[in-house]
């Protein structure tokens, strides 16, 4: 009897170590991450930098997205499964940064780590980290590029600014109120979109961050001044819409289009002058690092850390422009080109 029980319990015992072992040891870590599209570019490059890092680190990565920049609700679903599945970490673009908060601290109450990747939550620490371009200075590096060009002319200056969507999310208001702030005018709160009484400004309107959206923003805004001469745009598909409407309209010369991304169309935009100059950002090394932070959270409960002085992790921005103004440091499109999102 005794001998027996031995030699049932050998047999079992590597059974028993091949269960709990490795399991216990080596527990998956998985992650999700939740753009506003798969469309724009920069969230086309910002999945690939999630990927690649994720498969270089063994983490398991499930992906979603708004059907287009301003879907909410698909978001709100994505971070329901995310919790749902386990996951140790979200990475997430949102595309309501004040109403996504109430299920944001869903996820975070179930232990799990939420970095906002670009686009600042509001307030900032509904997530747990940030890790984003400076937008603000995203916006006043334009800006300033676009007073400096037109010099004394800036006085007179007609300005049309293409935002994103009606809800303002953080970082549409940044990249707006940056650039008036670079161009010099008084933005009275910088966190809201048009209350300036400034007369050069001819008006606002929003794109969704796409080319037709820039297209019939622009339309609309000529309406009410066909004189307009400095053109502010959210992003790089918004403004090679904007431009396809100046350029139906005949426009196209001594008008000024500035933008934000440097995603390497946007870049090739500047090149051939149909972008004035665009605020260069890195997605992919922004998705790279929330990976890696989502990993190290996994193993260590360590979270990450702001950059020193700000309340979020700073992952840079470079002005490029193949007509660089005085005072205003810039790159030239060439040397966007080799850095254009990895």
């Amino acid at each position: 009897m005794k001998t027996t029980l031995k030699l049932a319990l050998a047999a079992t015992a590597p059974l028993a170590l091949m269960l709990a072992g490795p399991a216990a040891a080596q527990e998956e870590v998985s992650a999700c991450l939740i753009t506003k599209t798969d469309i724009n570019p920069f969230f086309v490059k910002m999945k690939e930098g999630a990927t690649a890092k994720a498969q270089e680190l063994g983490v398991k990565l499930s992906t979603f997205a708004g059907k287009i920049d301003g879907d909410h609700e698909t978001q709100v679903q994505a971070i329901e499964s995310c919790i749902a599945s386990g996951a140790k970490g979200i990475l997430l673009t949102a595309s309501d940064t004040k109403a996504i908060v109430p299920v944001v601290q869903q996820a975070r109450d179930a232990g799990i780590l939420v970095i906002a990747l670009d686009t600042p939550l509001e307030p900032i620490d509904a997530a747990d980290a940030t890790f984003a371009t400076d937008n603000f200075k995203a916006g006043e590096l334009i800006g300033q590029w676009a007073a400096a060009t037109l010099g004394a002319e800036a006085e007179n200056a007609k300005i049309a600014l293409l935002d994103l969507a009606p809800s303002a999310p953080s970082v549409d208001v940044l990249r707006d109120q940056g650039f008036l702030s670079g161009f010099g005018i008084d933005i009275k709160d910088e966190n809201r979109i048009g209350d300036e009484d400034d007369p050069r400004i001819v008006g606002h309107d929003v794109t969704d961050g796409n080319e037709e959206g820039g297209r019939t923003a622009m339309e609309n805004l000529l309406q009410q001044d066909p004189d307009i001469n400095v053109v502010y745009t959210i992003n790089e598909p918004a403004a090679a819409g904007a431009y396809e409407t100046l350029k139906s309209f005949g426009k196209t010369e001594g008008v000024l289009i500035v933008s934000v991304d440097g995603g390497c169309p946007g870049v090739q935009n500047v090149s051939e002058g149909i972008i004035g100059a665009t605020s260069q950002q890195y997605p992919l090394d922004m998705a790279a690092l929330g990976i890696e932070a989502i990993a190290k959270f996994a193993e260590t409960g360590e979270k990450p850390a702001p950059t020193e002085g700000l309340d979020f992790f700073d992952t840079g921005v470079t002005l490029i422009t193949d007509a660089p103004a005085d005072g205003v440091e810039s790159i030239d499109s060439a040397e966007g080109l080799d850095k254009c999102w990895g």
